[in-house]
């Protein structure tokens, strides 16, 4: 039976929207207080935060994993379509950045008039979204949810953002202009690096890359008692969440109702090792031969007499 956690992804989500709005309007407004074009752009920055909520909502919302009429393979891969929705953003956030730097550069120093209840507000900031990171990667992991692990490194950008923000306006504080656009160069490769991750971790499943080695299948499949050999094995989804396995199956058994427990007993194996799945086997006779485990050449195994 396959969990679904769509509520408990939209609650996250709904109570990381409201702090992630929150983080914008002080962000914003100690912008405009101080003067400051880097929490400004930052705050800028935090706008991609909220749409990308909004996005994780709306994925979340069509990705049932039950399967209906129109997707009798489920609505997964809507969360996935989500996840790198994300990782665009993460992507414009990395272009923003640079292009903040190099404006910097070719402007010169921007007067900031600073406090200490203005560096205290972003310090607060900070800690918002150092407990929105955490939060969600905590529930992500647990339910095994893309979109929030995915919301989760995009928050853990904004971090490394705002501390860099923190410190530049320590820096221009004590007259070190220079640091804000030193700093602003590493962490726009650490935005980079967190896009990259979301996309190795959500292109494989939308492109059914396998999710199980055949080798291990076979393995299994190879200890039910009846089992003569299995071949062309094929997987794809996301183990853990939802994996799809079909196979060709040769059976020691001459009449259908002795084939039938056998394969009963198959996937009894399979879904014991890798649910939550769902198992399609094509069954053939004992006189079948093939060693061909899975995809690995285009040639197609014929049946031996």
């Amino acid at each position: 039976m396959v969990q679904n956690y769509r509520t408990q992804v939209r609650q996250v989500l709904v109570t990381t929207l409201l702090l992630n709005l929150l983080v914008l309007v002080i962000k914003a407004g100690v912008g405009w207080w101080t003067g400051s074009l880097s929490l400004l752009a930052d705050a800028l920055h935090s706008v991609t935060d909220s749409a990308s909520n909004v996005l994780g909502l709306i994925a979340s919302q069509f990705s049932s994993p039950e399967p209906d009429r129109d997707h009798p393979y489920g609505h997964q891969k809507f969360e996935a379509v989500g996840a790198l929705g994300i990782s665009a953003f993460l992507g414009i956030a990395c272009f923003e950045i640079f292009k903040g730097a190099g404006e910097r550069l070719l402007s010169g120093e921007q007067e900031v008039e600073l406090s200490a209840a203005a560096l205290w507000l972003v310090i607060l900031v900070l800690g918002v979204n150092i407990f929105v990171a955490f939060y969600e990667r905590h529930i992500g992991r647990r339910i095994g949810s893309n979109i929030l692990l995915a919301d989760a490194h995009h928050t853990m950008s904004d971090i490394w953002i705002t501390i860099t923000v923190l410190i530049s306006l320590v820096g221009v504080w004590i007259g070190y202009q220079w640091l804000d656009v030193l700093l602003a160069l590493p962490v726009g490769l650490l935005v980079f690096r967190s896009g990259w991750m979301v996309l190795q971790a959500n292109l494989p499943w939308l492109v059914d890359e396998m999710a199980i080695a055949p080798e291990a299948i076979h393995a299994v499949v190879m200890q039910v008692p009846g089992v003569l050999n299995c071949h062309d094995i094929a997987s794809r989804g996301l183990l853990g969440r939802q994996v799809f396995i079909e196979m060709h199956l040769i059976v020691e058994a001459t009449d259908v109702e002795t084939a039938h427990r056998i394969t009963e007993a198959v996937e009894a194996r399979l879904e014991e090792r890798y649910s939550p799945v769902r198992i399609n086997i094509h069954v053939e006779p004992p006189t079948y031969q093939s060693n061909q485990i899975s995809y690995e050449s285009h040639s197609k195994s014929k049946p031996q007499p």
